[in-house]
């Protein structure tokens, strides 16, 4: 085997980070909830770019159809737990890596996650107990990198002083218990975030909207593809590397899409045209709903 050493790992680095951004690197305390898609993908770069102090937190086991976009999912760990897979996958890179690890009592210790990290990365898709991630994260000052629920890769940086998805997007739950809230305020929240791609994106042109209505009807799962989610999960990696060493630019609390088949940057669009589109995006959804 292979001796490990953190200095070679790291040796093509320079040019991309000096040697003491490499440094604030290697300290800094990431917090990655879910590490299934994008927050994988996130996590997988992030120790190759030299991070090394890690929570992860997932309740979930691998299956084989996480195979097609899922880094630490293979063969050989379907049926494992997820934080048992990823944590073997991130010694394998990197055996010195510091890991903290959670299964779904992570929402109990948020206080104490959150009293240390202050970069978080949300890889989840449970809408409730990203409400109270956000919610706490504003209350301990951490930034959250997240993205949309989008057919295009998209990213999200979204600091204390910013106001929270759930507020920003006009959600159903605000000063609601995140774990009291029903079934129909959250396909309400659903509605909205999609409302909001569908607006300030070209997201429309890449999904089969016949797919889109079978799965806002419940009758299929979310499609995921492996160009789209790991492409976001490398977004994000980023938005946490600006983040630590507190570069300019990057994702505010809007975010943007990336749109890989045009080659651009979609940014939200001004107040007017955005209530212009939504008329006719809202009334698009009601036919989609209508026909699913």
């Amino acid at each position: 085997m292979t001796d490990f050493s953190y200095e070679q790992m790291v040796s093509r680095n320079p040019g991309f980070v000096s040697a003491e951004e490499q440094r604030r690197l290697k300290a800094a305390p990431v917090f990655i909830c879910g590490v299934g898609g994008m927050g994988g993908a996130c996590l997988m770069t992030l120790v190759r770019a030299g991070m090394t102090r890690f929570t992860i937190a997932d309740f979930d086991r691998f299956e084989v159809s996480n195979l097609n976009r899922q880094l630490f999912a293979t063969l050989r760990t379907v049926g494992v737990d997820k934080i048992q897979a990823t944590v073997e996958g991130v010694r394998a890179l990197n055996p010195e890596a510091e890991l903290r690890t959670h299964g779904a009592e992570w929402t109990e210790k948020l206080d104490e996650i959150l009293s240390s990290c202050k970069v978080v990365v949300n890889g989840m898709d449970d809408l409730r107990a990203g409400l109270l991630l956000y919610r706490k994260a504003r209350e301990h000052g951490a930034t959250v990198i997240d993205a949309y629920t989008s057919p295009l890769p998209s990213v999200t940086r979204v600091r204390s002083r910013d106001p929270r998805p759930e507020e920003r997007l006009g959600y159903p739950t605000v000063g609601k218990s995140w774990n009291a809230i029903t079934p129909e305020e959250l396909d309400r929240c659903k509605i909205r975030e999609i409302t909001h791609v569908m607006v300030h994106s070209s997201s429309h042109r890449y999904i089969d909207m016949a797919i889109a209505s079978e799965v806002m009807a419940g009758r299929r799962s979310r499609p995921s593809f492996a160009p789209m989610v790991i492409l976001t999960g490398n977004l994000m990696a980023f938005e946490v590397v600006g983040e630590v060493l507190d570069r300019p630019g990057g994702a505010d609390c809007r975010g943007y899409f990336f749109n890989p088949w045009e080659g651009k940057i979609e940014r939200p669009r001004n107040p007017l045209m955005a209530w212009l589109v939504g008329m006719l995006v809202r009334a698009r959804l009601r036919e989609l709903i209508h026909a699913g």
